[in-house]
Order: C-alpha cells, then sequence, then structure tokens
C-alpha cells in the first residue's frame, strides 16, 4: 500500500490507538494534540487504578452501551475484552480480574501503560505534536493554533479524537461542535453520564456527613439493583453505585422533572426479620439505640433514615423495617458535565459510514466519545474508545 499522511487530532485512547493501527501499515501519521501531553484524561482516570476492560461474558458485554450496542458491535467483535488485555500485555502490563469483574494494571497505573504506547508509536514512525490545536476547517485543510502560530495542514485523511464534553480542562471540551455543523454533521446535545446528583441535604446533614462513604448497600432504579458504596456530598450524592443508575436517573429528571434512587440499608436481612429484631428493642430507648442495636444502623447510615424519612422514628416496627428496606432518595439535577465522568451525547451514529468515515465530510472519520454513546464505568468506556478508533483506522485504510 502507498505510503499516505494521516492527521490524527486528538491523542487520547481512540486516536493513539488508530496511530498505531495506521503507522504499523506503513503510512504516515502525525498526532496533533493540544494539551502539553497525550490521555490526560487517560493518566487521571488510571490513578486511582485504571479501569482497562470488564471480564463479564462478551455476550453480556456487548450489551453495555445501551441503545449505541448494535451499531458498536461490529468495532467491539473486532476488539474484544480479551484482546484488549493482550494488547496490554504487549506493551509490557499484565492485568488482573478484581472482584467485581473489572480488569485492572498488575501496577494499578496507566503511565506505564502510556509510556510504553507512545515509544511503540514513535518506534513506528509515528509523529506526536503536543500543544497544536485544531480550531476548524481552512483552505480545504484543517487549521491549527500551534507554539510557531497557526498553521493549515492537508492530509490524505484525518480522524477525529476529541473527546466529548466531560472533564473539559484535561482538553475534551466540545470546541469543534460548530466546525462540524456547518458542515451539516447533526451533533447531539451534550449531557453528563456517569455523574453524580444534587439531593436537598438539610444543613445540619450536609455539614456532619459530607464526604461520607456509605458502604454496603443496594441501589435500586429503573436501571436494576446493584450492591455497592457511593459518597454524600455537599451537594448530593457520587460515586460508583450512583454511576450505574446515572443514564436511567438523569432520562427520568429530564422526561417528567422527578427521579428517585431507592436504598436498601441494610441488604443483608429481611424486612420480617429486621421488624422480627426492632420490635424487642426497649420502646423506651432512643431511636438511635434502637437502630444500632436492632439492625446495626448507625452513623451516616442511621442519619439518612433520619434525614429521608423523619417520621421512623415514630413508626412501628414494621413501617420502620420497611423504610430501612426502600428508602427513597430524591434527586434534583446531575451534577455538571464538567464533573461527570464522561458524557452522553455527541455525533449520531447514523451520521458515520460503516467505517467511520463522516457522510457529509468524505475523508474525515471520527472515533471515540465525540460519537453518541454511553456505558457505565468499569471499563467499558476505554474498551470502546479503542475499538472504534482501531475500527476508524481500519476504515481509513480502505477508504486510502
Amino acid at each position: 500500500m502507498a505510503r499516505r499522511k494521516v492527521a490524527i487530532i486528538g491523542g487520547g485512547p481512540a486516536g493513539l490507538m488508530a496511530a498505531e493501527v495506521l503507522s504499523e501499515a506503513g503510512h504516515a501519521v502525525t498526532i496533533y494534540e493540544a494539551m502539553p501531553t497525550a490521555a490526560r484524561k487517560f493518566l487521571l482516570a488510571g490513578k486511582s487504578g485504571l479501569n482497562i476492560t470488564h471480564a463479564e461474558s462478551y455476550p453480556r458485554f456487548a450489551t453495555r452501551f445501551g441503545a449505541a450496542s448494535d451499531r458498536l458491535r461490529p468495532a467491539l467483535d473486532a476488539f474484544t475484552p480479551d484482546d484488549v488485555r493482550a494488547w496490554a500485555a504487549g506493551l509490557g502490563t499484565e492485568t488482573f480480574v478484581g472482584s467485581s469483574g473489572r480488569v485492572f494494571p498488575k501496577t494499578m497505573k496507566a503511565s506505564p501503560l502510556l509510556r510504553a504506547w507512545l515509544r511503540r508509536l514513535e518506534a513506528q514512525g509515528a509523529t506526536l505534536l503536543t500543544r497544536h490545536r485544531w480550531i476548524g476547517f481552512a483552505e480545504d485543510g484543517y487549521l491549527f493554533e500551534t507554539p510557531d502560530g497557526r498553521k493549515v495542514v492537508h492530509p490524505d485523511a484525518a480522524l477525529l479524537a476529541l473527546g466529548g464534553a466531560s472533564w473539559p480542562r484535561l482538553g475534551s471540551d466540545a470546541a469543534w461542535v460548530p466546525w462540524l455543523d456547518a458542515r451539516g454533521v447533526e451533533v447531539r446535545d451534550f449531557r453528563p453520564a456517569n455523574c453524580g446528583f444534587d439531593v436537598a441535604w438539610s444543613e445540619t446533614f450536609r455539614e456532619r456527613f459530607a464526604g461520607e462513604p456509605l458502604k454496603s448497600v443496594v441501589a435500586s432504579s429503573e436501571a436494576g439493583a446493584f450492591a455497592g458504596e457511593f459518597v454524600v456530598s455537599r451537594h448530593g450524592i457520587v460515586g460508583s453505585l450512583v454511576y450505574a443508575h446515572a443514564a436511567t436517573l438523569r432520562d427520568r429528571l429530564e422526561g417528567n422533572g422527578k427521579a428517585t434512587l431507592t436504598l436498601d440499608l441494610a441488604p443483608g436481612r429481611t424486612a420480617d426479620r429486621l421488624r422480627r429484631d426492632l420490635a424487642r428493642q426497649d420502646g423506651k430507648a432512643s431511636f438511635a439505640n434502637r437502630l444500632r442495636k436492632g439492625v446495626g444502623l448507625e452513623g451516616v447510615k442511621a442519619a439518612l433514615l433520619r434525614e429521608l424519612a423523619p417520621e421512623a422514628s415514630k413508626a412501628d416496627p414494621e413501617r420502620l423495617a420497611a423504610a430501612i428496606k426502600a428508602l427513597p432518595v430524591p434527586v434534583l439535577r446531575p451534577r455538571p458535565i464538567a464533573e461527570a465522568i464522561s458524557s452522553a451525547g455527541g455525533i449520531g451514529l447514523d451520521q458515520i459510514d460503516d467505517r467511520y468515515m463522516l457522510k457529509t465530510v468524505p475523508g474525515l472519520f471520527v472515533a471515540g466519545e465525540m460519537l453518541d454513546w454511553e456505558a457505565p464505568t468499569g471499563g467499558y468506556l476505554l474498551t470502546a474508545c479503542l475499538a472504534t478508533g482501531r475500527a476508524a483506522a481500519r476504515g481509513i485504510e480502505a477508504w486510502l
């Protein structure tokens, strides 16, 4: 195949994966990254232990992308979670499966993997240009703001991998939306995904319990029932268990202005068992002592029950047990998208062909979180970014 010039605009996981495939095939690949270093969001996500993929059965894994699951399936089939682990191993990063099924590097860090990846790209001839920010189209090319002023590049093909709209301080600021809109590309409004929610805490509860983790609970919504933990924040609730319900809660709020997350504060015991244990308590004892001695609830769990079910202290054992097993947490609104782990919205999947090329802009391909799909945390987001970056690279090869 003849050596062609390919511009990869965006140096996150999707862009780097596309650059790997294309440079390995012998093309002249240049990666343009607006920030001083590549893959900043990837590095930040990896500080607390990088979820590189998930080890659940692949048929189940492939359904985790909501309405976009069928459209993403060919890309995921071509780069499955097992392929992700093998790819990481090839870069010297061995992985292991955690108790939740999430897959982590044994080092629990993203930086060794990224360093090895960038070395591979350099060895394959790919060029990384940092502080090169794409600022739109010009002269039938792509206009960049660089440390040496503005310049226009004219590649044979280009890939946009600029991320969505979450964590904009790390580079994914969605500044590209009006430029694609002007080219006839439908971009759906970005919305927070895997986000926290505001709750109308009383000032007393907020001051005393903000930052406290709520452990060993089950949270339920229309998304299902999941066990885990989350954190009470000054604004509301945040954490992995909340993120599992975030899309459902967000959509309910958008649909009718109301949404509720229901908590089981004592998942190890049935309501009948709780009722019997509470009934044995001295009726003259304080509410706090009845909860602590009868059902083991104290601290933030007991305070949450007081906060959200203030009549619980006066309730008979049966109604109190019911409140403990199904405590409603009314959420007011998602936290701002700048705080979200990821975003929903972006370029409609009907705007690209099977090669990930924009239908209205021949020679321009897109991948990663720019596209309108979402998934829960746990390795799904990163796997789909890598898979779509790889699929777009194969599309570029075919188009060239």
